[in-house]
């Protein structure tokens, strides 16, 4: 404790005694008109290391701002694309520094004895692309990616490893231009070494067609494209990890990266039984899981995973007379999930109420296989043809037991069940998307077809078998269930997409396109009763079974006006969405078919006010098809106490949303402003039905309503500080959310509304190769108002404290400790509702930085707990599971790497910005 005190002071006194300067100047070309978006920096001219910098306003103007001890000698240097960069030699100050007025001169191309020098930007701005310099940034010697993104102006990395910039989801991550190991942006923000990076670029997520097209992207989800520098893109880095700890826990993983030019192969193996993949690599607490209550394995949900993976990622490009790329992947995965859920639930009827205790435990063996292949090849400049087939196969087997009971309203017992199911599954998926597209002209104007296809076909064998008791008057009768259900579903998938381009003027388009699509769902589910004299299957229950299929055609002609200008962007698209249905229920003789008719409708309009200031807003309307498990009228018994039959009267929901957002990032204050307020609303939405017999036994099916709606809305505002080697940064924001539901309960129907309050606050201070210390604060407010019981309404309020430290003292030594601390206002007598989760880890590194011996405890005062309350329409329900608590473990890591023939430890170039 002690020695963060004294670490807090010197960040206090750093702070205090340094000084104050700002620079402020104009830039403009050489007739005198300004020139927006030019970078604008400070270097020492002692070592060339970065002090600041910003990016020029619509009016050329510039503020440079930071803190000094004294005065400094530094060059200010300025680049823009297409003119020499501007070098002048400043002495810093305390106070205010007004520079003349500065002409840049035109890039002279013709010039080929001379050769000129000039250090990269740190930072520059292209139309839609931002772009860092990877050593313009100081970290750690052996940093991953997702540390160096951690420095960037407006980035900013959570505890999970997701990725915003200037307020915006990162969802792809490009090595090259190419995916690195399909889409898990983590495997390349945790894998990466810093010191082959040589560029960052951030831009609009695009297709491969909008790319192809010069279509623009999608400016709400960002794609960052990290390039390797010339002199690593030939070579080789691996690293590769085993530890061992208590309770059995283990890990063990590794990859291998090979590069040569348009090359690139990737290999990937992992083995654990700590919850996590073994791809995601945190550089100081390894592959732990270091949120509470969640596995990472698989997407959460709670319960212990064994997993085994393995994988193996290539990319290459031909360019001869045609330009050819082939990218293809596997990964191989085997998961052994053990889960165990305890569950109190109450019902709310509109006149009574009753509870419902159950505990269910199950074990999962589950083998998966992933194919993909893509396969591009351009014929010249104007032509492209791309192929991406891509196969899943999922097999194993699930073994579940379950007991439960209900009691009425005086906690009398009314019923009660012991089930036990033993399934096994065979899951194959193929999918195959095809795009063709023919451009004409460099304006934009092209003709592009796209056709995919999917088919899924699904397997399931279960061996059923549950004994209820139903109690009434002191008396017991007893129902059993023994049963051998064989189930096939098949679904077969078409979709075909032409659209034509035309240029109606410079950046104005006229858009034309028709999109069918085509559902095919089959579903086939026999239940035999089992014959104690022979244990066998073969009496057939045919009220339990069904033989089914649906099929949905889908036609949307659609024409659109699209403006896509730097400040300026309207894209419109209005057309007809034609939907039919068609039902057929084999086993009863019965069918039907809907033919629906709807206003298909997209909108948006983008204000770029100036650089990363911008602001939009966008309408779109969608089309949602029910499952074939809610339309087909054959009843479910597989849990005896929650009958569940589906209606084939069903219509296609449909949803209409808006989206407004405001952002902005000043690179002067190294400050940003994001918001936004998103509303949605649904038109027959599909919502369950349930009633309640006098025993207990809840029957459902399904129905259509209008009148459900939404909102959500926040606002965030971040900040950082730099004065050499300390940086501190704070992100303050609130978010809020509402909803309205419109459902039933026990076949009455009722409104209710949900509104939620969330404040948060996040703070950083680093001190370069020394210390790093993130706390950070979450506070939600939540209120419920039930319209056909206002007894039920209720607010209560949930806390979550996050502190995270990492220390790099003494030399070689990492000291890591992750707190966080969770208060859930609103669970029940019986079930925890408090818990801290203290993950510490204690590296040491040797061997010139390439090996790392490291200790670990996660869950450190074992209160890690998965307690958590839900509450429904028409239920309050407790829910508590299985998961991973505390373990300590010792691991080693070795990291070697080798390009152009140069092998280390990972270390950028000293003075690499020249």
């Amino acid at each position: 404790m002690k020695f963060y005190l004294s670490l807090a002071l010197i960040f206090v006194s750093g702070f205090a005694f340094s000084q104050q300067f700002e620079v402020t100047g104009k830039v403009v070309d050489e007739e005198g008109q300004p020139l927006e978006a030019a970078t604008v920096y400070l270097e020492k001219a002692a070592d060339s290391s970065l002090v600041t910098y910003t990016i020029s306003e619509k009016d050329g103007g510039f503020q440079l701002t930071g803190r000094t001890s004294g005065a400094t000698r530094t060059n200010l240097i300025i680049s823009f694309a297409g003119y020499q960069p501007y070098r002048q030699s400043l002495e810093l100050q305390s106070g205010n520094l007004e520079l003349p007025q500065i002409n840049m001169e035109i890039q002279d191309n013709e010039l080929d004895e001379v050769m000129i020098t000039a250090t990269s930007p740190p930072i520059s701005v292209k139309r839609d692309t931002l772009e860092f310099n990877a050593d313009s940034f100081t970290t750690r010697q052996d940093a991953n990616l997702e540390e160096l993104m951690k420095k960037l102006p407006g980035v900013e990395v959570d505890n999970e490893g997701n990725i915003t910039v200037n307020g915006k989801p990162v969802s792809r991550i490009l090595v090259n231009g190419e995916e690195f190991f399909g889409n898990d942006p983590k495997i390349a923000t945790k894998n990466l070494p810093k010191e082959i990076i040589s560029k960052i670029q951030v831009v609009n997520t695009k297709t491969k067609s909008e790319e192809f097209t010069g279509k623009a992207g999608d400016p709400d989800n960002k794609t960052v494209n990290i390039t390797i520098k010339e002199d690593k893109n030939q070579g080789y880095f691996a690293r590769a990890t085993a530890g061992g700890g208590t309770d059995d826990r283990y890990e063990l993983s590794g990859i291998g990266n090979y590069y040569k030019d348009d090359l690139r192969l990737t290999v990937l193996g992992a083995s654990n039984n700590i919850n996590t993949s073994g791809f995601s690599y945190d550089e100081v607490f390894g592959m732990m899981g270091r949120t509470a209550g969640r596995n990472i394995f698989g997407g959460g949900g709670g319960g212990i995973t064994k997993a085994e993976t393995a994988a193996l990622n290539f990319v290459n490009k031909w360019k001869e007379e045609k330009e050819i790329e082939l990218s293809a992947d596997y990964l191989f995965e085997r998961g052994d999930t053990e889960t165990r859920t305890v569950v109190a639930r109450e019902n709310i009827l509109p006149d009574s109420r009753y509870f419902t205790n159950s505990e269910q435990s199950s074990n999962v063996l589950n083998d998966e296989h992933n194919a993909n292949i893509g396969f591009e090849i351009e014929f010249d400049t104007l032509t492209r043809l791309s192929v991406q087939p891509r196969m899943n196969i999922n097999t194993g087997q699930n073994n579940r037991s379950r007991i439960a009971e209900s009691l009425d309203e005086n906690q009398d017992l009314i019923n009660s069940t012991e089930t036990s199911d033993n399934e096994e599954f065979n899951n194959v998926d193929f999918s195959n998307d095809i795009d063709f597209i023919k451009r004409f002209g460099s304006r934009g104007s092209y003709l592009q077809l796209e056709f995919s296809n999917d088919h899924n076909r699904r397997e399931n064998d279960n061996f059923y078998y549950s004994e209820s008791m139903f109690y009434e008057n002191g008396e017991a009768v007893t129902e059993i269930q023994d049963q051998y259900i064989d189930e096939d579903a098949k679904q077969n998938s078409y979709s075909f997409e032409v659209s034509k381009r035309s240029v109606l003027a410079d950046q104005f388009f006229l858009d034309i396109s028709y999109d069918f699509d085509y559902e095919n769902s089959t579903n086939k589910r026999y239940v035999y009763e089992g014959d104690d004299a022979d244990e066998s299957f073969d009496q057939l229950n045919e009220l339990l079974s069904s033989d089914f299929e649906v099929t949905s055609r889908r036609h949307t002609p659609n024409v659109g006006l699209n403006y896509e200008g730097d400040v300026w962007r309207v894209n419109t698209e209005v057309g007809l969405l034609n939907t039919s249905l068609e039902n057929s229920n084999y086993l009863e003789k019965t069918s039907f078919d809907n033919t629906y008719n709807n206003l298909f409708l997209e909108a948006r309009v983008r204000y770029e006010i100036e650089r990363s200031k911008s602001f939009s807003i966008r309408y779109d309307t969608d089309v949602d098809i029910p499952s074939i498990q809610q339309l087909q009228p054959v009843v479910d018994r597989t849990n005896p106490l929650n009958i569940v039959v589906g209606n084939p009267e069903l219509e296609p929901t449909y949803r209409q949303s808006i989206n407004i957002d405001y952002r902005n990032f000043d690179f002067a204050t190294r400050s940003g402003v994001f918001s936004w307020l998103n509303f949605d609303f649904t038109n027959n939405n599909v919502v369950s039905v349930t009633t309640v017999d006098e025993d207990l036994v809840r029957t459902t099916t399904f129905t259509n309503v209008d009148g459900a709606m939404g909102a959500n809305m926040g606002v965030f505002y971040n900040k950082q500080y730099k004065k050499e080697a300390r940086t501190f940064r704070y992100n303050v924001g609130v978010s809020g959310n509402y909803s309205k539901n419109v459902g039933f309960t026990n076949a009455v129907k009722f409104n209710s509304e949900r509104y939620s309050v969330s404040p948060r606050v996040r703070l950083s201070y680093e001190i370069e190769e020394l210390l790093n210390i993130e706390p950070n604060y979450e506070l939600t407010f939540n209120k419920t108002e039930y319209g056909a019981n206002p007894d039920r309404n209720e607010d209560f309020l949930n806390h979550r404290i996050g502190f995270e430290t990492t220390t790099y003292w003494p030399e070689n030594v990492v000291f890591g400790n992750d707190i966080s601390y969770n208060y859930s206002g609103n669970v029940s007598p019986g079930f925890d509702n408090t818990s801290i989760l203290w993950n510490m880890s204690l590296g040491y590194e040797f061997l010139d930085d390439n090996a790392i011996i490291k200790v670990k405890v996660y869950d450190l005062l074992d209160q890690n707990i998965d307690t958590r309350r839900i509450i429904g329409d028409d239920y309050i329900q407790d829910v508590s599971s299985l998961i991973l608590t505390r373990y300590a473990m010792l691991s080693f890591t070795y990291k070697i790497s080798n390009f152009g023939g140069n092998s280390g430890p990972g270390r950028g170039a000293p003075g690499g910005r020249r």
